[in-house]
């Protein structure tokens, strides 16, 4: 309990210093030249400069909503919310309506703000010349988790790798500077990305012999650890078409042993508000997301809670050999007949819902499950699909019977089997969209009655505005 206190605290203090100056943690003197802050000259120093980048991540224009269950998931027809014209027009991919705009211009200002505050640690000479730990433990954290934030911008704002690598990418920005740097090719980017996690897996490499040494080293789970490192060079090479390396490293995380998966009677709430003890390779500390999820997700509010999409029941019937314990466990459901409704309470913290949040295990940890270790099995399994078929299956059916389904024995697995798995898996963790992107699939609207194709644009959300008036 202390614990999290004190990284209540260094969050909120770090949010205090973000609104006031372009970063969290330079100071800009009058002639617009950078100045080092002495925050960044101490080791306690630069650990509460971490926590303020983790905590910046839960803001709701980041993963503690747009990039998570909400905009995502409503550009993947997952969710819809019926009467909402920004919901609408954001289901319909109309780029140039103002709040879709202003959703993603939000996307793109607060990542790139933590981008600088990522930077502005590295730049600290303690952390840019670290030798040894614990400042090459921190530079290892800060560089996974600038790969981690241009890897999502990369994935939303530019072409998918695999169908144009030439083609124009983002800023990747390597330094603090009052303006994001100038754009270059898909191709630089992975490079930068993979430049960054490669380092990043070198300098983490040994962290497991620091476990529990200083409260910095306590619940690995909150910090871009290892596995984390590794679980996204996974994601990054099976987006570029790396079938080879992508399993490499998802078999890596899964063959560690640290982190494995539940069993199927641990599925019910062990996502609910928290992260998951067992699974979760990297999550966000956020105390405060029930409030988000609640009003969302859970609540039934006109033209503002999101609704699932209407057959997405039937996902959950489809080669169900068994008990899938997670139709119990992501949705809850009022009235009955025709009439029934579901929610997707997945998220949604039963000790808050309750009125019961003194009830609550002390062991577990509020906050956003952002890579889990299902994850890995199914990249694994795509990757092996044509070299390794044997392998590819026994993955598929360890998630299986881990979610209480028969193994598969009657037909031939296949890249969409396991594009239908990884859909009810990770529904409502905003990566359903990407999987599609990253497959060129085209999309079917929320009630069935729309497909849409991807040479229609529904891949390509514009740079903001904003970045190119700042440029002009």
């Amino acid at each position: 309990m202390m614990k999290k206190m004190k990284y209540i605290i260094l969050s909120m203090f770090v949010l205090s210093l973000s609104m006031t100056s372009c970063d969290g943690f330079l100071d800009i003197t009058p002639d617009g030249q950078v100045k080092r802050d002495p925050l960044l000259s101490t080791a306690e120093g630069i650990e509460d400069a971490m926590y303020g980048v983790y905590s910046q991540m839960r803001q709701q224009s980041l993963y503690g909503q747009e990039m998570y269950f909400s905009t995502l998931e409503i550009l993947s027809q997952t969710m819809w919310c019926r009467g909402s014209t920004g919901v609408t027009a954001m289901g319909n991919y109309e780029w140039e309506h103002s709040s879709v705009k202003a959703i993603f211009e939000g996307v793109w200002t607060a990542m790139y703000k933590n981008i600088s505050n990522v930077n502005s640690i590295l730049d600290a000479p303690l952390v840019a010349e670290a030798k040894e730990f614990p400042y090459t433990l921190y530079r290892g954290e800060a560089l996974g988790m600038r790969a981690f934030m241009h890897f999502d911008l990369v994935r939303l704002f530019a072409k998918q790798y695999t169908v144009d690598a030439g083609a124009e990418g983002i800023p990747y920005a390597t330094e603090f500077s009052l303006k994001t740097p100038e754009f270059e090719s898909l191709e630089k980017n992975y490079e930068h990305i993979l430049a960054d996690l490669h380092e990043a897996e070198e300098l983490l490499a040994d962290e497991d012999a620091y476990e529990g040494v200083g409260n910095y080293m306590l619940d690995r789970q909150i910090h871009f650890n290892l596995r984390a490192v590794q679980a996204t060079l996974a994601r990054v090479y099976l987006t570029m078409g790396n079938n080879e390396k992508a399993a490499y490293y998802a078999l890596a995380v899964i063959d560690d042993g640290k982190f494995t998966l539940k069993e199927k009677t641990e599925v019910i709430n062990d996502l609910a508000g928290v992260l998951s003890k067992k699974e979760t390779l990297f999550g966000i500390y956020a105390p405060a997301f029930y409030t988000s999820v609640n009003a969302k997700l859970q609540q039934m509010t006109s033209y503002y809670s999101l609704d699932l999409r209407d057959d997405f029941m039937e996902l959950y019937e489809k080669d169900a050999s068994g008990s899938d314990y997670r139709t119990m466990a992501y949705f809850s459901e009022s009235g009955a007949g025709s009439g029934t409704k579901y929610r997707l309470s997945k998220f949604t913290d039963i000790y808050e819902l309750n009125n019961n949040a003194s009830g609550r295990p002390a062991d577990l940890i509020l906050g956003i499950n952002l890579i889990r270790v299902p994850e890995m099995y199914y990249i694994a399994a795509e990757a092996l699909l044509d070299t390794d078929y044997g392998k590819a299956l026994e993955l598929y059916n360890t998630v299986r019977r881990h979610r209480g389904l028969e193994p598969l024995a009657d037909k031939e697995l296949t890249i969409e089997m396991l594009d239908d798995e990884r859909y009810k898996e990770m529904i409502g963790e905003g990566q359903t969209y990407f999987n599609m992107k990253r497959r060129n699939l085209p999309i079917v609207s929320y009630d069935g009655k729309t497909t849409y194709d991807p040479a229609a644009g529904i891949y390509l959300v514009p740079i903001p505005d904003v970045e190119i008036e700042n440029r002009n």
